[in-house]
C-alpha cells in the first residue's frame, strides 16, 4: 500500500502498565459503570466472540446514522510511536478519510473511533484487554484496542504478511465502528438475548462478514492499493476463518460454533467489499447466505 504519504490520525492513545497515558477516563476490568455491551474482535485462534454486553447502546438505525463523539485522545511526545503504531496511525487516517466522504455521500458526518494501543494487557470499559484475544472494538468506549505485536503474529502464525494484510485488521474494527453508529451492533445485541446459542453465533457471524466487507470498501475507495494488496488481504481473511483456524487447533470445524464465518464467507464478504466499493452491498443480513 501506497502508505508513506497518508497523514497519521491523532485519535489515539496509548495505555501504560494497564493504564492510559494521560490520565484519559476508561473502564477497567469491571465494564466501567456496568455498560452493558458487544466487544468484537477480529477472530483468532480458540477466542469466541464475547457478549459482554446485555442490553442496547443507542437505538437501532439505517445505513449511516452517526453517533455521538468518543473521549478526546492523548498524543504521545515526539519520538514515542514506534513504527508499527505510526503505520497504524496511517492506516486509521486513511479510513477517517474514506468514511467521512462516504458518510458525506449520505449527508451525515463521520465520528472517528480512538485507536487506543496497549502491550500485553490493558483495560478498556467492555473488560480487560489482553494480546491473547487480539484486536478489537469495544462499543462502550468507542475505541478499537490493538497490541501491535498481533501483526508479528498475523504474519508467522497465520502466513498472513504484508502491510494489507495489517491494514485489514485496523479496518475491520472500524468496520465494527461503522456498525455502532450505524445501530446495528445494538440492534444485533438486542436480538442475540432473544435467540442464544447457535442462532446468537449465526447472527454474530453476519456481524463480523460485514465488518470484513466494509473493510473492503475502505480498500477499494481509499485510492491507496497497490498490486499484491488484495492477495494479502484475502490470504490473512483464509488464515482468520472458524474452521480453518478450528482444523490448526487438532478440531473438527463445529459450524453451530463458527462466530467469524469460514474461510470462503470472509474472503468473499472481503472481496465483495474490494470489488464493488458499496457499503450497500454489505448486507449480510438481507442476505440468504
Amino acid at each position: 500500500m501506497r502508505l508513506d504519504d497518508e497523514r497519521e490520525s491523532t485519535n489515539y492513545e496509548i495505555q501504560r502498565g494497564g493504564g492510559r497515558m494521560g490520565g484519559l477516563g476508561g473502564g477497567g476490568g469491571m465494564l466501567g459503570m456496568l455498560l452493558p455491551l458487544v466487544a468484537s474482535r477480529f477472530g483468532i485462534g480458540g477466542i469466541v466472540v464475547a457478549v459482554i454486553a446485555i442490553a442496547l447502546v443507542n437505538g437501532g438505525g439505517g445505513l449511516l446514522t452517526g453517533g455521538g463523539t468518543p473521549e478526546p485522545a492523548q498524543q504521545a511526545a515526539p519520538g514515542e510511536l514506534t513504527d508499527l503504531q505510526r503505520l497504524s496511525l496511517r492506516i486509521l487516517g486513511s479510513t477517517e478519510r474514506t468514511w467521512s466522504a462516504i458518510f458525506a455521500e449520505h449527508g451525515q458526518t463521520y465520528t472517528p473511533t480512538v485507536l487506543s494501543f496497549y502491550s500485553s494487557t490493558g483495560t478498556s470499559q467492555c473488560g480487560a484487554a489482553q494480546s491473547a484475544m487480539g484486536p478489537f472494538y469495544c462499543p462502550a468506549d468507542r475505541k478499537i484496542y490493538l497490541d501491535t505485536e498481533f501483526y508479528r503474529e498475523l504474519q508467522e502464525r497465520f502466513g498472513a504478511p504484508g502491510d494489507f494484510a495489517q491494514a485489514y485488521v485496523i479496518a475491520h474494527e472500524v468496520g465494527h465502528h461503522i456498525q455502532d453508529l450505524e445501530g446495528t451492533l445494538a440492534a444485533v445485541n438486542q436480538r442475540q438475548r432473544q435467540l442464544g446459542g447457535a442462532q446468537a453465533n449465526a447472527l454474530q457471524v453476519r456481524v463480523e462478514l460485514q465488518a470484513d466487507c466494509y473493510a473492503g470498501v475502505w480498500g477499494k475507495r481509499t485510492g491507496l492499493m497497490e498490486p499484491g494488496d488484495m492477495e494479502e488481504g484475502l490470504r490473512a481473511a483464509r488464515a482468520i476463518g472458524d474452521d480453518t483456524l478450528q482444523k490448526q487447533a487438532g478440531q473438527r470445524p463445529v459450524p453451530d460454533s463458527f462466530t467469524h464465518g469460514t474461510s470462503e464467507q470472509r474472503m468473499a464478504a472481503l472481496r465483495r467489499g474490494l470489488d464493488t466499493g458499496d457499503p450497500a452491498a454489505c448486507d449480510t443480513f438481507g442476505a440468504a447466505g
